[in-house]
Order: structure tokens, then sequence, then C-alpha cells
């Protein structure tokens, strides 16, 4: 071996080995090992470009610009919106009312549809989508995230092995074309039976057998987004909605709420106006009640009973709290010690007019206060439930005399136009992908829609990006390209493919997946089989076995090699949600890893009839 080969595995190896003993962060170690292979280029190795060529170190850094970042990034935008508009809380009221509680029911659940998913669409999207969706119901269920996201990175590359759709799929199948003779590409009907079988077999396991791999890790110190209905029971509003119906005889028709002066003289508040099937946010001061309307209220009842003096007829309320506006958001906020809030009250404060919302409740000493709630002198340690527009939450938080320290929003049905919208641009980049596009323009065109039509906002796209994944893919992609300069992964698929020969078809299939899978632990499934398919390609024709069986082993074994987080990138994108360490996929992807290998080794002997 050359200097710059060994020089490569120490740097691939000592940061590994340190991330393995929980000493350094998986980011922080990718970003160390991008500055080392480029502090070497630029004092003269040959590990990224020719030896004593400075300016080759800067390659050391372009996996923050590769194609694969890119769309990483754009991915991340789009399933954010989703989420946004209630997809993922849809998919988690579904799998919810499925599997119960049930942890084995939910790994299932989830690992399934994550296998279904990444059959149509790309496996890091579908991780994605899956992911807010599975720590909605880790909020709701008490099942730890680390139970779930696990079987979902794996069931979403558990079904990239079962379709031709597959980047690396693609690629391998494209390479047969290449080989010497021209072989017969793979079609989509070489990758069912096979990679199905294997799908299969890998799903029903973590099913049945998972939740004893799984690590059992307690979440990071940070709260799930409550509903406006937890918020609801934590409050105990239900006893105080009342609706009230305008009569034609009503005083308050063709005025707007403020001018009812239902919040000052009666001390309730009120949350909205029904309109036939639409909710007019209370925040809307622009909106005057007509007949017809019904105010929704919170309050005592001899409180709201007064109304009827005004021409309403006053019924207690069985409306959802769910049904009001998206826009409409709800706060929870505690007044900290010495904040100059204290002993002054929200209407004397014009609390409404300054921050855009009102009071709905307040908690002080056991006990919930929703009536008056304006007219309360503030204390230290007191809890508020406020409502107001979600475009003022962001100011809400901003403020230094309180401490918001919940908010929720009503997003637990979809908001069915801008998620077809959403779903309609995100179909749009897959059709642009299947006439050619390259995915990260396709993927980044769809981003840019979503913010040119509103559906996200700039800041919110920056919060939806998962940065620690970025940093972590665009480092390691650094070593991809050494391996590749110094000659090293051809050193190594040499050496397999020569050990394995004797051994006839069989023994080339199992050294093209462990060769395939080895690389795939640290560069990755979607790398790995491109370096590793020309060399059983070649050794298939040289052996006589079918060429497309070696090709396809090769490209599924990148899919199902499950024993480091850098394996693929949505492992990577699972690891901060659920505290997972790099040990927890080894201990959770060995068992799978050594399943799947038999089964694909019997899928390819039977199908392929080797």
């Amino acid at each position: 071996m050359t200097f710059e080969q060994i020089f490569v595995l120490l740097v691939l190896g000592v940061p590994l080995l340190l991330v393995f003993l929980n000493r350094l962060r998986e980011d922080v170690a990718a970003l160390l090992m991008a500055v080392a292979l480029g502090m070497a280029q630029y004092l003269g190795a040959a590990v990224l470009g020719p030896a004593h060529t400075p300016e080759a170190a800067d390659k050391a850094l372009t996996g923050f610009g590769t194609p694969e970042v890119i769309a990483l990034l754009s991915l991340f935008i789009v399933t954010a919106c989703l989420d946004k508009y209630g997809v993922t809380r849809w998919i988690a009221k579904k799998m919810l009312s499925l599997g119960g509680r049930s942890e084995q029911k939910l790994i299932g659940l989830f690992a399934f549809t994550a296998a279904f998913l990444s059959l149509f669409m790309n496996t890091l999207a579908a991780g994605a989508l899956l992911l807010p969706s599975a720590l909605n119901a880790s909020h709701r269920t008490g099942v730890k995230p680390s139970k779930l996201l696990i079987p979902i990175a794996y069931g979403t590359m558990l079904g990239g092995a079962a379709t031709y759709l597959t980047t690396a799929n693609i690629i391998v199948s494209g390479l047969l074309r290449l080989a010497n003779p021209p072989q017969a590409p793979l079609t989509i009907l070489d990758f069912i039976p096979t990679g199905g079988f294997v799908a299969l077999s890998g799903l029903l396991f973590l099913t049945f057998f998972g939740r004893r791999f799984l690590p059992d890790r307690e979440p990071p110190m940070v709260k799930m987004e409550p509903t406006s209905e937890e918020l609801t029971r934590t409050f105990q509003l239900v006893e105080r909605m009342w609706e009230a119906e305008v009569s034609p005889e009503s005083a308050l028709a063709n005025k707007s709420l403020y001018q009812t002066d239902i919040g000052k003289g009666l001390g309730m508040a009120v949350l909205g106006i029904r309109r036939g099937d639409r909710i007019f946010p209370a925040s809307d001061t622009s909106n005057l009640i007509q007949v017809g309307d019904t105010l929704l209220i919170i309050g005592r009842e001899e409180r709201a009973l007064q109304l009827e003096q005004a021409g309403l007829s006053v019924y207690r309320s069985t409306q959802p709290i769910s049904t009001l506006p998206r826009d409409t958001v709800f706060a929870e906020v505690i007044i900290p010690p010495r904040s100059t809030l204290e002993g002054k009250n929200l209407r004397d404060l014009g609390f409404r007019n300054r921050y855009g919302f009102i009071g709905v409740a307040l908690w002080r000493e056991q006990r919930s206060y929703r009536t008056d709630v304006a007219a309360l002198a503030l204390h230290a340690g007191d809890t508020l439930l406020l409502m107001g527009p979600a475009e003022k939450l962001p100011d809400l938080k901003n403020q230094h005399e309180f401490v918001v320290v919940e908010s929720a929003s009503n997003q637990d049905e979809l908001d069915l136009p801008r998620v077809l919208l959403t779903l309609g641009i995100s179909i749009s980049a897959l059709i642009a992908l299947f006439a050619g596009m390259p995915v990260e323009i396709a993927m980044l065109a769809a981003a840019v829609l979503i913010l040119l039509t509103g559906l996200m906002k700039p800041d919110e796209m920056y919060q939806a990006v998962k940065w620690r994944a970025i940093f972590l893919i665009a480092g390691t992609i650094s070593i991809s390209y050494a391996m590749l300069q110094t000659e090293l992964a051809q050193l190594i698929g040499n050496a397999v493919v020569r050990w394995v020969e004797p051994f006839g078809a069989m023994g080339l299939m199992v050294g093209a997946y462990l060769l395939s899978a080895l690389l795939t632990q640290v560069m990755g499934g979607q790398i790995s089989p491109l370096i590793v398919a020309p060399i059983t390609i070649s050794a298939a024709l040289q052996l006589g076995v079918n060429p497309q069986a070696a090709a396809l082993v090769t490209a599924i074994a990148g899919s199902i090699s499950f024993l480091t987080p850098l394996s693929h990138p949505v492992n990577i994108i699972m690891i901060a949600p659920a505290n997972y360490t790099f040990r927890d996929f080894v201990k959770s992807g060995w068992a799978l890893t050594l399943v799947c290998f038999c089964a694909l080794m019997f899928a390819t002997w039977l199908f392929w009839i080797l």
C-alpha cells in the first residue's frame, strides 16, 4: 500500500473510532476528515489530486456543493411544507388508529409505510416525510422516538432495494451497457422479485423482532408541539365554552367584535365567528358580525347568558377547538420573577394591540381562570393561555417580559388546498426527474416554487434544514474522492474478487455483497455500488456468470447494509431527534443485515438460477 492509501485509511478510521466510542460527534468527525484531507493535499500529498497540486485541496469542500447535498436541502424544505399543512399529523393519526399504543405495531407500521413510500419517491424524501409523523406518534403514545426512527430509516432502505427508481440502481443498470462486451441493462421487473423478497424478509424481521435490537434512549430535551386540543384540556376550557347565535333582532349585528365590548364588559374571550362552514378568527377586527353568525366564546355561564339580552341565543358549545382557523395559534406563556408585567393586567397593558394576542385562560396555584382573564393582575409564575394570529407568534417569542414555553396551531386536519398545491409542485419535480432533469435541479426548483407561492417563508425554510445532516454528508463525500484518487477502493475490490473467484457463481455474489456492504458503511449506499459494480460485472464476465445478477446484487447490497449511520443519508437525519449514537446502528443493524444477506443470496439463487 502507498503512503497516501495508508493516510486515507487513518483519516477514515481514527475519527470513526472516536465516534464509535462516543468521544466525537458524527458531523464533527466528517468535518475533521475533510480538513485533514484538504491540508494533506495542500502540503503535497496525492490524496485528492496529483501530488504537489495545492489547488486540488479545494476538493475537500466540494461535498458542500454536490448534487446530493443540494437535493437534500431541497427535500428538507418540501417535506417541512407538507408537515406545516398537516400531512405528517394526518399520517400519525392514521398510524395511531391502526397501531394504538403498541410499540411492536407502530414499529411495523412505520417500517412498512416507509418501504411503500420509497417505492415511488426518493428514499430521503420518504424518511424526511415520516420523521415528524413518528415524533408526533411518540409524543402521543409515550413510545420513545429511538424505537421508531431507525425502523423508518431501515424501511426506506428496504423499499429502495425493491424498486428500479433508486438512483444507485439506475446507474448500476446503466453500467452494464459499458461492459466489454456491452450487456442488456436491468429493468424494474428484475428488481421486483429479488428486491421484493429481501424487503419483505427485512420488514417482517423488524416488525416481529426489531424491538429487541432497537435502542431505548431518552429523546433530546425538546418538547413536541402540543395540539390545541391538548392545551384545551390542560386549561380546562371545555366546561366554559359557549356558542351564541346572532338573531335578526340582535344589537350586535353589523358591529365588529371590538365594538361589542364582550371582552371588557363581560370578561369573556371570543375565539372566533362561525359563518356557515367557515370560522373567522377573533383577531380579524375588520370582520363585522352578521345575522346568523355564531360567536365562539369562553367564560362563566352567568356571563354568557347575559348575551341573551342583546338578542343572542346561547348554548353550550360542541365545537371542537381544532376547527378554529389554521392561521390561529395558541401560546402558553409564563410570567417570570421580576418581570415588568407583575401587578399589571392585560387590559391595562394594551396587550392585544401590542402583540395581537388575547388572553383565553390563566393558570395559578393549580386552578384555571377562564373569565376576566384580561382584568386579573399578573403574578410571577402565572401561566397564560393566549390566542392570536400565527404571523404574530415570532414577535411574541422575542419579548423579554415573559417566556413562551409552548405553542400550538390547529394542524390536526389537512389544509387540503395547500397540501394539494405542495403535492402538485412535488409531483411536477418527479415528472421532471423522469424526463431527464438532474435531481438537484428538479428538487431545488420545487423548493423555490414553495417560497414563491408563499407556502413557506424564508425564515421557515432555514429552520427546516437539518444542518447536522448536511455537514455530515458534505464532509464524508471527501473520503469518497480520496478513496477513488488513491485507488484504495480499487485495491480493496480486486482483493475481494480474487478471494471469491474459486467459489464460482454464488461465491462471486457473496463477494459482490461483502464488498459493496463494506464500502457502504463509510461511503454510503448511493456511492459504493457505483465503485463496486464495474469490478463485479467484469468478474462475472470472466467467470461466465450472469452479469445482470452480479450487477443487481451489487446495487441491492448498497440498500441493505445497516451497520453504521454513514451507510445512507436517511440514517443521518434520524440521529438528533432520537438521540442515537454510532453504536446504536451497529446494535440494531447487524441482525437485520444478516437476515437480508441470507434473503438476498436465496432470492438470487432462486430467481436467477445460479
